[in-house]
């Protein structure tokens, strides 16, 4: 199947990645959400992003203007509905992405392909209530969109041979890598991921080390480019907190769960570099321990 409009519902932090990736691939994009406010950061941040990819070589200038072009920001999620491919890059919430699934469902053309960016939820819970289960699938994109190279393929119980190889072939010309994963809670970077940050608290919580020699021990002693705790902060805490709630529910075994500091972290607010507090504090100008 041809696949040259996309629907991308949600603009914030995977949505605009999403939409500036498949732009610059050369596709059509409707990029919706239900906030103007959200729809007008998502384009200005696409637009500083493909600048710098200008400044440093990667793109021209007129391949940035054209794929600019190419996005057509929506309050009306009809518009993204009517499209080849829709991605669903909401908040990991399965009441809300069921919801955004059932406002789509009307406007659908007979051919559109749905998919999830979810990082932890079921694929084939999310299919099942929908009218195309074979036509289904997660895509899930890691953050930053732009900059990483892996694109995680999951087909539920239901997904046809027909719609992996089309999205299979879709993340070959985003100029990225498909992983295939099964339908497990956390399919494969989070399961392996998840419980590595959550550990890593845990040594926070039980004085193992402090934030700044966890982070230290982790980038020099495993050559990580980030520390697990600056990790979890770039992530969002609640989004961390919601994958390991998946992962305990959906596995039932105790390795997998949450750190209370963790939870409370999250029932603060503070939820990493979006609320500019975390376990570290980004509110001055050097990021500083809150622990």
């Amino acid at each position: 199947m041809d696949i040259r409009k996309v629907g991308i519902v949600g603009a914030g932090q995977m949505g605009n990645g999403i939409a500036h990736v498949f732009a610059l691939a050369g596709y059509d994009v409707v990029l919706n959400d239900i906030s103007q406010e959200s729809l007008d950061k998502a384009m200005a941040l696409i637009a500083r992003n493909m600048e710098r990819q200008v400044s440093r070589e990667k793109i021209t200038a007129g391949e940035r203007d054209a794929a600019l072009a190419r996005i057509r920001p929506s309050l009306d999620i009809a518009e993204a509905a009517k499209t080849d491919l829709v991605i669903e890059a909401a908040t990991e919430n399965e009441a809300v992405k069921n919801k955004i699934f059932e406002q789509l469902q009307p406007h659908l053309l007979e051919h559109t392909i749905l998919t999830s960016n979810t990082s932890s939820i079921s694929i084939t819970r999310l299919a099942s209530r929908t009218d195309r289960p074979e036509r289904f699938m997660g895509f899930h994109f890691m953050n930053p969109v732009p900059v990483m190279q892996l694109v995680e393929l999951i087909r539920g119980i239901a997904t046809s041979e027909e719609t992996y190889e089309t999205c299979k072939q879709v993340v070959k010309r985003l100029g990225k890598t498909a992983a295939m994963a099964e339908d497990f809670p956390g399919f494969i970077v989070n399961r392996i991921l998840m419980p590595m940050i959550n550990e890593a608290v845990y040594a926070l919580y039980e004085g193992v080390g402090s934030v700044r020699s966890i982070d230290t021990s982790l980038k020099l002693g495993a050559n990580h480019p980030m520390g697990p705790l600056e990790l979890a902060d770039f992530i969002g805490l609640d989004t961390c907190l919601a994958i390991m709630n998946v992962l305990h529910d959906g596995l039932a075994d105790t390795k997998y769960r949450p750190c209370p500091l963790l939870t409370k972290y999250v029932e603060a607010g503070w939820l990493g570099r979006k609320t500019k507090r975390g376990f570290y504090d980004y509110r001055g100008e050097e990021p500083v321990p809150t622990r």
